[in-house]
């Protein structure tokens, strides 16, 4: 099999974590003198098939709750669960190791305080526009008191950004432990299920595995994506071979059970790494790769164009089949924050996706917008 193919040739070769740690290290001083750094073509794809996938489900499932029924887009939003998350989050820490050596100052000012500060941000603008109707229905201290628990409860669709902090400071707290140890502790959570109510311990548990293997096996990974480069024939077998297996686990109803999730997470981020080689390779949906190099900024902001549109579609009834309506609000919560993105940039209004100066610790590099890496 092409996934198990890659792990032999990093065996062969014998590549260490500490090994790649000090690669890392060396690849981040490669910088060019502009301050901008090397971007892997393939990374950007798989994050653009992840924050497209994201979009995609808010607003199928939107879209259908509010019209009452589904499209033809339910059964891709069903056919990704398994790993539409979980690759988001192997993604995530796929990078970890040019940057975990850091002193804890400059460590929690890149992976802490940057995402507290668009989550916070973030959070308050959707609070906003959610708040009158929440006194409306509830009186103005329910709104009041969710904007309060929103700090300690992840609000809305900003979970992802509010939990990435946590698995930065947890895997550099047990960054002396045997990867195998925490791994095994990681996998046993999200075999559990936990259920505890709480968003941040439940989804802690469910995809803490997935952000600690794109760090611990970040080699593993990139030879994966390089054996799929030299066998673009074989990759496309093994991945059609996967969509059947997840597509019959999905729709048969066994994929959610424990250990079948995890394997599901774990191959279907694989195969979207796969697929992103093979797409980078062909040239082919450049503008997927470049929703993925600007993932972060779709993420923060696509809440509000796509219940927008929704809102529009659903009063005017100009269209009526929910999977093409699901399509057309899904577009739009991809394009409206890009198109936002260039109008604030350099203007007063940048502070939307830029963490201005004096919200560092450390001194601001000339990157203007830090990638969620």
């Amino acid at each position: 099999m092409q996934f198990g193919m890659a792990a032999a040739r990093v065996k062969a070769k014998a590549i260490s974590l500490s090994d790649y740690e000090t690669q890392g290290k060396q690849r981040a001083a490669m910088t060019a003198y502009d301050g901008t750094t090397q971007r892997i073509d393939w990374v950007d794809y798989a994050k653009g098939i992840c924050i497209i996938m994201v979009v995609m489900m808010h607003s199928t499932l939107g879209v259908g709750a509010a019209a009452g029924g589904e499209g033809f887009l339910h059964k891709l939003v069903a056919f990704a669960k398994p790993f539409r998350m979980p690759d988001f989050f192997l993604i995530s820490g796929l990078f970890l190791a040019r940057v975990i050596g850091r002193d804890w100052k400059t460590y929690i000012d890149r992976k802490v305080i940057h995402f507290a500060y668009f989550y916070v941000l973030w959070m308050t603008i959707q609070f906003v526009f959610k708040a009158p109707g929440i006194a409306a229905e509830q009186g103005a201290a329910a709104a009041l008191r969710l904007y309060a628990e929103s700090f300690v409860q992840p609000f809305g669709t900003l979970w992802f950004i509010y939990l990435l902090p946590i698995f930065f400071v947890v895997t550099k707290l047990t960054r002396a432990l045997p990867p195998i140890i925490i791994w095994l502790a990681a996998a046993a959570l999200e075999i559990a299920p936990v259920e505890t109510g709480w968003m941040v311990i439940d989804e802690f548990a469910s995809r803490f595995v997935y952000f600690y293997t794109g760090y611990v096996v970040a080699p593993h990974i990139f030879a994966l994506a390089a054996d799929v480069r030299e066998r673009p024939a074989e990759a496309g077998i093994v991945l059609a071979l996967w969509g059947c297996l997840n597509g019959l686990l999905v729709f048969s109803g066994f994929a959610e059970l424990p250990f079948i999730s995890l394997t599901l997470g774990l191959l279907g981020a694989g195969a979207i790494v796969s697929l992103s080689v093979l797409l980078a390779k062909l040239r082919f949906l450049d503008a997927l790769r470049y929703c993925g190099e600007h993932s972060i900024v779709i993420y923060l902001a696509f809440f509000l164009p796509m219940a927008a549109m929704r809102v529009a579609l659903l009063k005017t009834g100009l269209v009526p089949d929910i999977g093409l309506m699901s399509a057309i609000v899904t577009m739009a919560g991809i394009i409206g924050p890009l198109l936002l993105f260039w109008l604030v940039r350099g203007t007063a209004l940048g502070f939307l996706f830029e963490r201005p100066a004096r919200f560092w610790l450390t001194p601001k590099p000339r990157l203007a917008l830090q990638p969620a890496e």
